[in-house]
């Protein structure tokens, strides 16, 4: 039987993991559980060898928040000028290295109560969309589902159907047997 670990980071992050998106959340529960440090350990044994990553973006005496991400697909993500151009408006230069970004983001999401609005440029969230639901602060949106949605009403359901068959894709595999490193290729941890 696959762990927790594998469970939530196959739930929550299967898209990223595939690299159809660039970076998905998940929040990790502390209690009863491993620590965010041995959570992190695990993540990178089991993905060794891949550019998957993971990273602490806030943590809580109860849980945590990580951000699992593909370093090449989120590198695309935030080079494009779109998101470049709307990432300047909170602050970030586009001079930053996409790991300087993410030290910022981290940094401001454990600065705040709540989510940074960039968060979803960095989720692979449609600029227009961050940008609206933003200016409506969280209402009025048109679609509800992996994001809010404010324009693309058709392409987000067919986005928001892929990355649900990732996810069911991924955790029946791990039903199967099958663990995240012989699902992604990765070479064994030493």
């Amino acid at each position: 039987m696959y762990q927790p670990f594998e469970q939530q980071i196959a739930y929550f992050c299967a898209p990223a993991l595939a690299g159809i998106k660039p970076a998905c959340l998940f929040s990790w529960f502390k209690e009863g559980q491993p620590s965010p440090s041995l959570l992190l350990a695990q993540g990178r044994a089991a993905f060794a060898g891949t550019d998957i990553r993971l990273r602490v973006l806030r943590e809580c005496p109860r849980r945590c928040l990580v951000l699992v991400y593909r370093e090449k697909v989120l590198h695309r993500q935030l080079t494009q000028p779109a998101i470049q151009s709307l990432l300047a408006e909170y602050g970030y230069d586009a001079g930053q290295s996409p790991e300087e970004m993410l030290e910022q983001l981290q940094r401001r999401c454990e600065e705040s109560c709540g989510f940074p609005h960039e968060i979803g440029l960095f989720l692979g969230y449609p600029p227009e969309d961050v940008l609206a639901f933003a200016q409506n602060q969280g209402r009025n949106c048109k679609l509800c589902g992996h994001w809010k949605v404010y324009h693309d009403i058709e392409g987000a359901k067919k986005a928001f159907a892929r990355f649900d068959r990732c996810r069911d894709g991924l955790c029946r595999r791990l039903d199967q047997g099958r663990s995240l490193q012989q699902l992604f290729g990765c070479r064994q941890a030493v």
